[in-house]
């Protein structure tokens, strides 16, 4: 049974954080600090950790599993990807989008190549490489890339996948930010549905979705004076 999971699961990071601790020192003991299971509980211990909001900590730790994956695996093994996809997350939480960008297009390129454009950890490279671009204000590619991840996940994954749904939303934030109201609603309202049913309606995640959608059913109200756009009804 995998203790720090089921902690993790229920939201319990600090407790979490104990058990993948002791995992890691025994793998260090046992196996070496360069083994890939080793590696593996380094990379454990950084997800917790940014869940924490220990980003210094998790920033050091995957880029040392990133390092000892580069040697042991190879610069192109989906787990050294997986460890600079790791690395951006951690970065991206800290505002550091010039690197995050730099490790998010390494890591899309290299599963584009070892794993094909349609595979499901290729689109979560496309999602995050056009999410920081989002935050780089750097919409047009950020709007092609979330238009491209959400196809391909529509198609891979179904329209009722989570990660179609975060597509969905993805998309509709972005057109909230570019003011294209009557769109970024329809896609609100897309994944707020998607998210109750599949989440439930108090799921953190559905219920700032609906926050979203009200805070731009607002605005067009707002502008339906000086010729606004008409928005779907809410719930």
């Amino acid at each position: 049974m995998d203790v720090g999971k089921l902690l993790l699961d229920k939201g319990k990071y600090n407790e979490a954080a104990i058990p993948y601790r002791r995992a890691l020192e025994g793998y260090k003991k046992e196996l070496g600090v360069q083994h890939p299971h080793t590696l593996t509980s380094v990379s454990n211990l950084a997800s917790v950790l940014q869940d924490q909001g220990k980003y210094d900590e998790a920033e050091k730790l995957n880029r040392q599993a990133l390092e000892g994956r580069e040697k042991k695996l190879g610069v192109q093994h989906p787990d050294t990807l997986a460890s600079v996809n790791n690395l951006a997350l951690v970065l991206q939480a800290q505002g550091k989008y010039d690197e995050v960008e730099k490790l998010n297009r390494r890591a899309l390129e290299g599963r584009k190549k070892e794993l094909g454009v349609q595979h499901p950890h290729t689109l979560t490279s496309v999602s995050n490489l056009a999410s920081v671009l989002q935050y780089q204000g750097k919409y047009d590619e950020a709007e092609k890339l979330h238009q491209r991840a959400l196809e391909g996940r529509e198609k891979e994954l179904g329209v009722r996948h989570p990660d179609t749904l975060t597509s969905v939303y993805y998309l509709a934030h972005l057109l909230h930010t570019l003011r294209s109201y009557t769109e970024a609603a329809e896609l609100y309202q897309r994944a707020c549905d998607g998210y109750a049913q599949q989440l439930g309606s108090q799921h953190p995640t559905t219920v700032a979705c609906y926050e979203h959608f009200a805070a731009i059913q607002q605005k067009v109200v707002q502008g339906r004076s000086v010729g606004g756009e008409s928005v779907p009804s809410g719930r």
